[in-house]
């Protein structure tokens, strides 16, 4: 390293769960870079770094205590500077360890790395509450931070945070750290309810009960886009009538949205349902099928979620998630082989597909092939290094090069 160390001088504290890291060996870290570390911040701190995978609200909606304390002494004059994580590991030159927070992930990933159940996820996504950085036939790769920080305002709201509070903290976090916009954002969708209306015609129709919402939109003004209840003081709900509660005359793209509702809560019978109404009309359709057979795998019905999933292919290819869907349910069928080939197809198309690389790996090696598994192991690693999976393709290699060594 030419010149002084980066941090040389500098007394740095950390505050949130860091993403790259664990607290210990950030402060070892900034030890090495010629700086001090201390547990919590002091008005002798110069640099706060701000953890990306717990951001700093506590359980009551407030910023931490830690942060509140810097941003009154930087009130007060004290020269404290405020770094994201990512900020802090490109000014060490840990360009890797960076890479690791901005890292994207597919669905599956994220379920691993936050606990999330993946309908969550998809429902976050289509409501927009997150959103895709990029898709590779279909399939979408996230942002972890952003996804955290939904997760995180989720809980909070869940908890009863009221959202008025929560859009403070955020407006103070803001004020020291960039890249708050986004969650102001997310809060301000999350705070509108779950209720999502969608029009038909000139009306409004909540998916969970058909209820009609007028919204009284003046002639010229925008009427495509969708309001949420609460969005306007003007929204007024009536009881319902017989046109709208006959659910027969809905369209394809209504019993489509209403499916993806029901199985978001669990329903996942009268989302079977839905998603056959859906595609009497659709038949051929690619979403339509994927979605009917993760309906009928929360049932149970893995003889018929396979049908469905192999009609989703049938109707693209490239269908990735579907794909290693099938892959899944063949290994739970005990149908190993034709669960390496669905996994293989997928890897055909995106050959860089972390999840189809870690499953495969695993079906393997329960055949007992762990040399072609080995491969998908390091592949897996080279997209995820924290989470369980990634924790357990570390300990598999490892178990593959003691039995080398014996």
């Amino acid at each position: 390293m030419n010149g002084s160390p980066p941090l040389q001088g500098e007394r740095v504290a950390f505050t949130g769960r860091l993403a790259s890291m664990t607290h210990r060996q950030a402060r070892q870290l900034a030890e090495e870079a010629g700086g001090s570390a201390t547990d919590r911040p002091s008005r002798q701190t110069t640099m706060l770094v701000v953890g990306e995978e717990g951001w700093p609200l506590d359980d009551d909606g407030a910023p931490a205590l830690d942060f509140q304390r810097v941003s009154a002494w930087r009130a007060e004059g004290c020269e404290i500077r405020v770094l994201s994580e990512a900020e802090w590991l490109h000014l060490l030159g840990l360009q890797e360890r960076r890479d690791d927070v901005r890292r994207l992930y597919t669905p599956a990933m994220l379920g691993q790395l936050l606990d999330l159940p993946l309908p969550v996820i998809r429902r976050w996504e289509r409501i927009g509450l997150i959103r895709a950085e990029r898709r590779v036939f279909r399939l979408p790769y996230f942002d972890f931070g952003e996804v955290s920080m939904a997760r995180r305002l989720s809980e909070l709201l869940a908890a009863g945070v009221p959202p008025h509070k929560l859009e403070d903290s955020l407006g103070r976090l803001s004020s020291m750290l960039a890249g708050m916009d986004r969650s102001l954002a997310q809060l301000e969708i999350l705070s509108r309810g779950s209720r999502v209306l969608y029009r038909r015609g000139e009306r409004l129709l909540e998916t969970a009960s058909g209820q009609l919402f007028f919204d009284f939109v003046a002639p010229g003004e925008d009427a495509e886009s969708p309001v949420a209840e609460d969005e306007s003081p003007e929204s007024i709900a009536f009881a319902d009538d017989d046109e709208l509660t006959d659910r027969l005359r809905w369209s394809a793209e209504d019993w489509f949205r209403e499916g993806s509702r029901l199985l978001e809560e669990n329903e996942a019978a009268s989302a079977v349902e839905a998603f056959r109404l859906y595609l009497m009309e659709r038949p051929g359709d690619a979403e339509g099928n994927f979605q009917l057979a993760e309906a009928l795998y929360r049932l149970d019905n893995r003889a018929g979620a396979v049908e469905r999933y192999y009609a989703a292919v049938e109707a693209d290819h490239r269908y990735l998630e579907a794909w290693t869907q099938l892959g899944c349910v063949h290994e739970e069928l005990g149908e190993l082989q034709s669960a390496v080939d669905a996994f293989g197809i997928a890897l055909e198309v995106h050959p860089d597909y972390p999840d189809a690389h870690f499953h495969r790996a695993e079906v393997l090696f329960r055949m007992g092939r762990v040399e072609n598994a080995v491969p998908h192991w390091r592949a897996y690693l080279e997209h995820d290094r924290r989470g369980p999976w990634a924790e357990r393709a570390r300990q598999r290699l490892e178990e593959s090069r003691t039995s080398e060594v014996e």
